[in-house]
């Protein structure tokens, strides 16, 4: 980038109490945020990768419906009731709800503006999903058991709860050192602090260059390890069905550095 990128305006993430966290807070787009989000993610919309996940996620529901959490601007939710399925989401912003609102098909789509520890929506749906490590954006370990629960109670017997997320990068840092550079490109420099060990909370610090200004976005994360997820789910009353390195269902062993796991409610 020839040098640490220009700040500009703070694009924040607000911190909410909407999970009753005393500490950290869940993490809410704001509005500004949210006008630019689907530039910044842009890659995110590439046919490669999305895709496949449309078609995984296409296979779960079968002729079921599907609730995503964390729906955001609706970039896998339209994708997936293109493909014909009845898809509901919720979402914490209401700026980035009001985003997916103005979009083609968004009629199709209904969603509910809460947090994913608690809201509800009337099903049962076949497959409840949640992608792109926003899980992690739930920021104490109750409050992900909560998560679980609730993608739980949402689901019919039979029913699955799959999620995308990336496997924890604490390997990648060297003794010592607060964080590391997890991105360093002409219009984007990505940096993790990892800040609290015991409570598994690093901060996300980003800046963006958007149509000729710098953005700059920070937000905190809790990252889980695979495990632990497995536990979370059993807590929920759910059992493992798959586990994958991506939506390709490539295999997932050491070295994989995300996830897409399955799991299952059980009929009986």
């Amino acid at each position: 980038m020839g040098g640490p990128a220009p700040r500009g305006p703070r694009v924040a993430a607000v911190r909410t109490a909407a999970c009753n966290t005393p500490v950290v807070g869940t993490v809410v787009w704001d509005e500004e945020m949210a006008e630019v989000f689907d530039t910044v993610f842009s890659d995110q919309f590439d046919p490669a990768v999305l895709d496949p996940m449309a078609a995984g996620l296409a296979e779960l529901a079968g002729d079921g419906a599907a609730l995503e959490f964390g729906v955001g601007t609706g970039r896998v939710a339209l994708a997936l009731s293109a493909r014909g399925v009845l898809v509901r989401g919720i979402e914490l912003s209401p700026h980035m709800a009001a985003r997916l609102e103005r979009k083609p098909g968004a009629e199709a789509v209904d969603v509910v503006v809460g947090d994913m520890c608690t809201a509800t929506v009337a099903g049962p749906f076949r497959l409840v999903y949640l992608v792109a490590n926003t899980i992690m954006n739930v920021t104490t370990q109750d409050e992900q058991v909560a998560v679980f629960a609730n993608a739980a109670a949402h689901l019919e017997p039979g029913g699955c709860f799959a999620l995308e997320i990336v496997v924890p990068g604490i390997r990648g840092v060297a003794p010592g050192a607060p964080g590391r550079v997890f991105a360093l490109e002409p219009d984007h420099a990505g940096i993790d602090t990892f800040d609290d060990v015991l409570g598994q909370v690093s901060w996300s610090l980003h800046w963006y260059q958007v149509d000729g200004r710098w953005l700059h976005h920070a937000a905190p994360f809790r990252y889980v390890w695979p495990s632990e997820l497995d536990l979370m789910a059993r807590i929920a009353g759910l059992r493992l069905a798959h586990r994958w390195a991506d939506w390709r269902r490539q295999p997932f062993d050491a070295e994989s550095r995300s996830q897409v796991v399955v799991y299952e409610k059980p009929r009986a």
